[in-house]
């Protein structure tokens, strides 16, 4: 391991043990085995390390489980099926990666008081981008357009069932087939709605 990735992995294992506003750039270095020094030359600061450390490291590590999620709930099921699958269940993922989650939105805050909220951006396009290519792969019939929203429902998804999750563990989340319900019914009001636009326009002009 060099020095970049054991000051990442030192960095967790500090938070973890501290908490962000307890641990120094002292600490994680020694916990790392190196000098101070070395938290400037490898990430500018200590502020950006830690923003590495609890987004890029542990994002990868629950992306992968999610990823692995999306790939299974596509074979053999339609859209809306895999929909539904994939997130049905989803607090299991979130409890094989409770410590990282929990730091992870700490990490939010903290980044979004300090000068990481543009790096912290990145890392939301990025994992968006990913999120993206891998819905068109399990559905190439979907335009990249579409491939996209999609990306972007699971990312918001990913954030706001987690945050729920980590305030109120022992309360069910909304299961994947709920989520699917209000999808189509929000779908339904709004093709109901515009029939019913249509049909009183015609109304008001004379129309039949």
């Amino acid at each position: 391991m060099g020095n970049r990735e054991a000051l990442l992995a030192a960095a967790r294992t500090c938070v973890y043990q501290r908490g962000f506003a307890a641990t120094t750039a002292r600490d994680i270095a020694a916990a790392a085995g190196v000098s101070l020094a070395a938290i400037g030359y490898h990430f500018g600061s200590k502020e950006r390390l830690l923003t590495e450390a609890f987004t890029e490291a542990t994002g990868q590590r629950m992306g992968q489980d999610l990823d692995e999620r999306i790939r299974a709930a596509a074979r053999g099921r339609s859209r809306a099926e895999a929909f539904a699958h994939t997130w049905n269940g989803v607090a299991e993922l979130f409890a094989r990666h409770r410590d990282g989650i929990v730091a992870s939105a700490e990490n939010l805050i903290r980044s979004h008081r300090c000068a990481d909220r543009r790096h912290m951006a990145t890392v939301h396009e990025r994992a968006i981008a990913e999120l993206t290519n891998l819905i068109d792969e399990v559905d190439p019939t979907l335009t990249k357009p579409q491939a996209r929203a999609i990306g972007q429902l699971y990312f918001a998804l990913l954030n706001g069932l987690a945050l729920q999750w980590i305030s109120d563990p022992d309360s069910p989340l909304p299961t994947g087939d709920e989520l699917a319900t209000a999808i189509t019914a929000l779908t339904s009001v709004t093709e109901r709605g515009r029939a019913t636009e249509t049909e009183t326009s015609g109304h008001r002009f004379g129309l039949r």
